[in-house]
């Protein structure tokens, strides 16, 4: 590798290379922090709400589409309406949704049926999955940048 992973870090400068390495930690200690808040709420929706043997897994797949959905509307609020510390969003859209969403679970779910003969409920799980993801990032993302939007022209007419 040519350029430095941070242009504004000189790698042949040793400080500097340790200030680098110490950033990294700092990362990964909050990244783990949110982690394992997520996994705590998602352990928690699965004891509230469990799925019995060969049933469809219905919790698996409301705590993935929830955790699209926040993460749709965190990602627009932060990257286009507030300026939040730079360990924000680490720890919560790695850390805290990482953890709090289970795509391992998923796959598990996936095989659970399979492996019960229920291949249709599999496959539908599957698909279901994949597109209540997809539009829950989706409506979040477009659900927010609507109320940003309007807040925006909400004070654009209250200072004329």
């Amino acid at each position: 590798m040519t350029e430095p992973v941070d242009p504004d870090v000189e790698l042949a400068d040793a400080r500097q290379r340790q200030e680098l390495r110490r950033s990294h930690y700092r990362v990964l200690a909050v990244i783990a922090a949110g982690g394992a808040l997520g996994t705590g709420a998602r352990y928690a929706a699965a004891l509230v709400w469990p799925t019995p043997a060969g049933a469809f897994p219905w919790t698996t797949l409301g705590v993935n589409t929830l955790g699209c959905l926040v993460i749709g509307v965190f990602l627009v609020t932060l990257t286009e309406a507030w300026a939040a510390p730079a360990w924000l969003r680490p720890f919560f859209a790695t850390g805290v949704l990482g953890g709090f969403t289970t795509f391992s679970t998923y796959c598990v779910d996936i095989e659970r049926l399979v492996s019960t003969g229920r291949a249709g409920a599999a496959l539908s799980y599957l698909v279901a999955t994949v597109v209540a993801a997809l539009a829950a990032v989706t409506a979040g993302a477009w659900i927010t940048r609507l109320i940003l939007a309007a807040a925006t022209r909400r004070k654009a007419r209250r200072t004329r």
